[in-house]
């Protein structure tokens, strides 16, 4: 709970243990599924009460499922605050998942499968995830599932998962704005004191270890404008000393496309990529460092050729001076700017209590950047990134010779 009284609002931030790692092995997309009808019905209240009282109040309630997270996110007036929390808690706790709802919201699901399905990028993530996360690795699982899964989906599927990993043990809730922290205190006990579901055991996901060699994988999507190329790599947990190192690394080299060396380079200089950037999301385990550009189907080879060739040169002459301090002062500065609303506090919030970082995380922060050396960010991008080792996906108007 964090009191500010900038505006008369608060962000209200449920997170339950229970993303798409929690999927049985065998019906992947079944919390994202789920996310989509568990705000349509209550034991108490119908779809279109809940609706009703959402709308009534001008809130729109987000939910969103990753990997190991189901959220329900809302931003209320203060003077709304205790009958929203009763409200969206009542929808966590005690959905019921009618019929009639069910299948409205797979049939939504199943058409935003097919189109993933004839979306080069979406294709060429997924099928790169499943190479670095494979043999069922619930990392590598589509969060989607597959239509087949999702049409086979009934109520029992979705209430059964929900016994089993829905409890108050496995949820943390942020909350940010106008109110009282002892107010906000008998708010939440109210709404969830009386929830004794045990926690469940939490789900061990196996490490992963680095590939050994270079794999490509092409995937023909001939009708379409635009090839789609997913470049990766496994690296570290986000407990990992190195951490702020290869973060200072990846926004050298690519975070925020055209401000990083792949940007420069690929887009701007040489001009053959319509978008290119890389992400690091280091997670629970070795979470991937991937590298996504957009070009046209006969720029592929070299839009690879040019990838390789600025993974050799960060991996081998490492980052100057000047681009580490850039980058340092940029994500020093940047972290302010994410917190200034109720709704960003409260996902940093989340966040640190996610990844244990602790309450004061944003005041080490700013240390801990500082404390990189460059020899260090030089030594991560020396251990992760290697042509040689790379995980290459190619979705579009292109085949492989």
């Amino acid at each position: 709970m964090k009191q500010t009284r900038t505006t008369p609002a608060v962000a209200i931030n449920l997170a339950m243990r229970s993303g798409s790692i929690t999927d049985p092995a065998d019906t992947p997309g079944a919390a994202y599924l789920m996310s989509r009808v568990i705000d349509r019905g209550t034991a108490t209240r119908s779809a279109d009460q809940i609706a009703e009282e959402l709308d009534g109040r001008g809130i729109a309630l987000s939910l969103t499922v990753t990997r190991h997270l189901f959220s329900l996110v809302c931003t209320c007036l203060a003077e709304d605050f205790a009958a929203v929390m009763d409200l969206i808690a009542e929808v966590l706790i005690a959905p019921t998942f009618p019929d009639p709802e069910l299948v409205a919201r797979k049939r939504e699901v199943v058409t935003s499968i097919r189109q993933d399905d004839d979306n080069p990028a979406v294709r060429a993530t997924e099928a790169l995830m499943a190479m670095l996360y494979a043999d069922g690795h619930p990392y590598g699982r589509p969060t989607k599932g597959t239509v087949d899964i999702v049409e086979a989906l009934d109520r029992e599927a979705l209430a059964s998962l929900h016994r089993r990993r829905f409890a108050p043990g496995a949820l943390t809730a942020a909350v940010v704005g106008d109110v009282d922290p002892g107010f906000a205190g008998e708010v939440a006990e109210r709404a969830f004191g009386g929830w004794k579901t045990l926690a469940p055991a939490p789900v061990q996901v196996s490490r992963v270890q680095p590939a050994t060699s270079r794999r490509l994988r092409v995937m023909p999507m001939m009708n379409k404008a635009q090839a789609d190329v997913a470049y990766g790599f496994t690296t570290i947990v986000r407990s990992d000393p190195s951490y702020y190192a290869l973060w200072l690394m990846n926004h050298v080299f690519g975070q925020y496309s055209m401000c990083g060396r792949l940007g420069d380079n690929i887009r701007e200089k040489q001009g053959m990529a319509y978008y290119v950037y890389s992400a690091l999301d280091a997670n629970v385990v070795e979470g991937p460092l991937f590298i996504r550009a957009g070009v046209s189907g006969s720029n592929v080879d070299k839009a690879i050729a040019a990838i390789d060739d600025e993974v050799a040169k960060i991996a081998q002459d490492g980052v100057t001076q000047k681009e580490l301090d850039d980058s340092r002062q940029y994500l020093i500065h940047a972290m302010p700017r994410s917190l200034e609303t109720n709704a960003g506090i409260a996902t940093f919030l989340q966040n640190t209590e996610f990844f244990g970082l602790g309450l004061d995380y944003d005041l080490r922060l700013p240390d801990l950047l500082r404390a990189v050396t460059r020899d260090e960010v030089n030594a991560a991008a020396r251990k992760h990134l290697d042509p040689a080792r790379a995980t290459v996906v190619v979705a579009g108007p292109y085949e492989s010779h």
